[in-house]
Order: structure tokens, then sequence, then C-alpha cells
């Protein structure tokens, strides 16, 4: 029997990156899966990929009309949930004293509210037992260049899931968090980190990161896979590194 048989699972984010990783293992582990994403085309093109009956919804996060939605269409088509994954985030990066009121609010806006209103919109039809897993990153203990915003924005959702884990024990719904370190996936374009830089930055992560090399987003999906199922079931409040170790260095 696969880990997530019968199991319905929503991931924000899950058209690309490390979101698409997670859902496309959901799905090969029995999950019907439903995603959201900002852009039509990029959510088809994942639904596609992932095949599995995918469910793709569009629309952003930072918006609540957004979450309401989503829910109001996963009640309508499956009853309820049992795995919610807030994932969808963004990173704007620069030093604290460039930094704009609309970068800081578009960071908070998307990561921060974003999973709050998520993760509360979902509840009221989410499954006792369930599981919750927020996407941080080793930017919120380890500091590094222009991360200052983004940081304070995954701090935030590690407090969520920690506050959580106490609040929702009586239903048995399990708060987790995974912290990815740098993972080789599209946003590192976004970034400008263009194939001509790319040589330069693999050379200095694998200095940076005491297992030499960036992480692959199916290793993070393996992450998720772990925490989304009964494996786990013994799991919560807790916050797992998948950074080769770089938060030690």
């Amino acid at each position: 029997m696969k880990q997530l048989s019968g199991k319905v699972a929503v991931v924000t984010g899950g058209n690309s990156g490390i979101g698409l990783a997670i859902a496309t293992a959901f799905a090969r582990a029995g999950a019907q899966v439903v995603i959201l994403g900002r852009r039509q085309d990029a959510v088809d093109a994942a639904v596609a990929r992932i095949g599995a009956d995918t469910v793709g919804i569009v629309g952003d996060v930072a918006d609540l009309a957004t979450h309401d939605r989503l829910i109001a269409e996963v009640h309508q088509r499956f009853g309820g949930l049992d795995i919610y994954v807030a994932n969808a985030g963004t990173a704007i990066l620069e030093p604290s004293a460039a930094v704009s009121v609309d970068n800081f609010d578009t960071q908070f806006s998307i990561n921060t509210r974003g999973t709050f209103f998520g993760v509360m919109k979902a509840l009221p039809k989410m499954q006792d037992g369930a599981s919750i897993i927020l996407i941080s990153s080793i930017a919120s203990a380890k500091v590094l260049d222009g991360h200052a915003v983004y940081a304070g924005t995954k701090a935030a959702i590690e407090a969520f899931a920690r506050s959580w884990a106490l609040e929702l024990k009586d239903r048995k719904i399990r708060v987790n968090v995974i912290s990815p370190g740098p993972v080789d996936t599209p946003i590192l374009a976004k970034l400008g980190i263009d194939d001509g830089a790319r040589a330069a930055f693999d050379s200095a992560m694998a200095q940076a990161i005491p297992l030499g090399r960036m992480g692959q987003a199916d290793e993070l999906a393996s992450a998720a896979l772990f925490l989304a199922s009964d494996e786990s079931r013994f799991v919560t409040g807790t916050n797992i590194r998948v950074d080769g170790g770089m938060a030690l260095t």
C-alpha cells in the first residue's frame, strides 16, 4: 500500500521547484493532490507533469480570497483534506538599508501572511490527525547576506508552527517545518545566477555546505513525504533542516 493512499493533499506553490517535487512525490505515494500557483500556464504544465488526476488552481497566496476559493474547491471535490503544505514564497535579496516598503510588504504578504491565513482557512476542512508542513529556510537561523527581511518572514512561520503544534494537539493535527539550504531549482535564475555565473556559484556552495553540493528538490520532497505520512506519526513541532549541514558552518 502506498504511504499516502486515500489522502488529499494541498501544496501551495506546487507548480515549480520544491513545491512541484513535493506534489509529484505525494501523487506517486497515492495522494490526491491539489496545487496552487500564480500563473495558469505554469499550473497547467505542472498538472500535466504530475498526472494522477492532479487538480490545479490559480491564485495568489497574498490574496485571502484565494484561500477561500481553494478550500471551497477542495471541500466540494473531496470533502476535506489530510495534508497541507505551505510552500509558496518569494525572496527579494538586498541589504537592509536598501529595502523598500513595497519589497518588505511583498515578502511578508506572501511568505508570512499567506502561510498564516492559508492554514487558518484550511483548518475547518482538515481531518483530525492531519499533517501541516511549512517550508521555511536555514536563513531564519543562519545570517546570510541580503536575507534580513526574507529571514524574518521565515522565522515568523517557524513561530507559527510551534504555537500550532500545541493549539491543534486535541485534534491530533501535527505541524512541522522543513528548512532547506540552497536547492538547485529555477529560482536561482530569478535571483540573478545565470549560466555565466553558475560555475562560480556551484563552487562557492560546495565550499559552504559540508556535504559539498547544493540540495536537489526531490531530497526536500522526501522529507515532506516523511512528515506527511504515518511514518512521522509521533513527530510534531519540529524543524527538519535539509541543508547538507550548511546551518552548522
